[in-house]
């Protein structure tokens, strides 16, 4: 049986709501560290307990900025989470709003990895900065269009109206990303609010109608050309086309696309290579891919 100052004892205790319960453990309890040393606060703004939350700041005065080993605070863990009352209570009591946590993350950001507006509204009424950037040069505004919520991205636009002039350290605009995770609604918002370039390009010279082919994304791949003035023609850093990106990730029905409804010659080669798309169906690899383990895997040399 488990002794009464286990720490994995009360972290259960916390991660199961078990308030009673925790009010009989000694209060020289508290200062056990966790997993990644992770505080009781931690643990409890994490799963959304508040009534836990506000007996362990209050009856045991748990330092609510105390960090774990990658510098989060419970505002960080209660905000990615998504846990409204959480976030409320400890913005209350005076937490600070853009801590940073390991790669320069603000609670904002990471809100915005969830679709909750409301835990993003209470954090930007108490102050958050939108324009904040993390170690990849991504803003909030960044990361809410890889959600692809298109009411968050409003509301951000609302109340911050020059957060989609931003691009990561390797030149990615909210255009790429929400083209590539295929947000029609969110690429809509972006067209008609943003003033993006047509063919803004990353440091590869991809293009989000580049993205959007290479990810099989047709309806968005339709609205950029009809509404947005994207070249078909353009090419990357290699000379390769959207055809040629389209035949390295295998997405057949963006080739058809391309090449029986736009009427693309399917034997173009790329100006660098002179490779067709078929030399590029054969050999995958052609240029560098890189595989981000967050957000999301990545056909170009970017990290969306």
């Amino acid at each position: 049986m488990a002794q009464p100052r286990d720490p994995r004892r009360l972290f259960r205790l916390v991660q199961e709501g078990r308030l009673r319960a925790l009010q009989e453990e000694p209060q020289a309890a508290a200062g056990c560290p966790g997993p990644a040393g992770d505080t009781l606060l931690h643990c409890a703004a994490r799963h959304g307990r508040l009534d836990v939350l506000a007996y362990l700041a209050e009856a045991w005065g748990m330092d609510i900025e105390a960090a774990n080993r990658d510098y989060k605070r419970p505002l960080h863990e209660a905000a990615s989470m998504g846990h409204r009352n959480c976030v409320r209570y400890l913005l209350g009591r005076g937490a600070a709003v853009d801590s940073l946590k390991k790669a320069d993350w603000t609670p904002l950001m990471m809100a915005c990895t969830r679709k909750n507006l409301g835990v993003i509204q209470d954090l930007v009424e108490h102050g958050a900065n939108p324009l904040l950037k993390n170690k990849d040069g991504w803003n909030s505004f960044h990361i809410a269009s890889r959600e692809g919520d298109p009411l968050i991205l409003q509301y951000l636009l609302t109340v911050c109206p020059d957060a989609w002039k931003t691009e990561s350290k390797i030149r990615r605009t909210p255009l790429h990303t929400a083209a590539m995770h295929g947000h029609l609604e969110a690429v809509k918002v972006l067209l008609k609010r943003c003033q993006y370039e047509p063919d803004c390009r990353d440091n590869c010279g991809v293009t989000p109608l580049m993205d959007a082919i290479q990810c099989g994304h047709i309806d968005i791949a339709r609205l950029l050309l009809s509404e947005h003035g994207a070249c078909l023609s353009a090419e990357d850093s290699l000379g390769a086309q959207a055809l040629h990106r389209a035949a390295v990730t295998g997405q057949d029905e963006a080739i058809r696309f391309l090449v029986s409804e736009l009427g693309i010659d399917v034997d173009v080669r790329a100006t660098s290579t002179h490779l067709t798309a078929l030399h590029y169906a054969a050999k995958p690899c052609i240029w560098p891919v890189q595989v981000s383990t967050w957000p999301a895997p990545n056909f170009s040399c970017s990290q969306d």
